[in-house]
């Protein structure tokens, strides 16, 4: 009786764990907005490539019905931006476990899904499997 009773406590302290350990893609909402530089892309065929130096930025930002809008940005030195009056739409949908990014233009529409985002990373996967790492833009100081 005593060992059938400490199986049954340990499979639900087991399931307790599992469950709150697993992914909420709900949480990563509050980190996507803000300014975002690449970091690195990881490719389809497993190849990298690192950014050292980005000269534009991505500027997210959500509306409180998980509509909004994606701009490039390209930083100066005075500490503004300069930028065009293009910008993607977006709709952010939960869908199986996954949050997902549904981006619409004159020209095209197309899925990213958010594997990651918190304070200072988003990850991010295209429509062409490419993994996207963004770190948190923080502008030069050149003092």
């Amino acid at each position: 009786m005593i060992k059938m009773l400490k199986k049954s406590v340990l499979l639900i302290l087991t399931s307790i764990l599992i469950v709150s350990c697993s992914n909420n893609p709900e949480k990563y909402i509050e980190h996507i907005e803000g300014y975002w530089e690449i970091e690195r892309v990881t490719l389809k065929d497993g190849s990298t490539k690192e950014y050292k130096f980005n000269d534009t930025i991505d500027f997210i930002s959500i509306e409180d019905s998980l509509q909004g809008v994606r701009k490039k940005l390209k930083p100066n030195f005075m500490g503004t931006f300069e930028t065009s009056n293009n910008a993607e739409t977006f709709t952010i949908r939960i869908e199986n476990d996954s949050l997902n990014i549904y981006y619409e233009t004159a020209f095209d529409s197309w899925k990213e899904t958010i594997l990651l985002a918190t304070k200072d990373q988003l990850k991010v996967v295209s429509k062409n499997d490419a993994v996207f790492l963004y770190k948190r833009y923080e502008p030069l100081n050149l003092d």
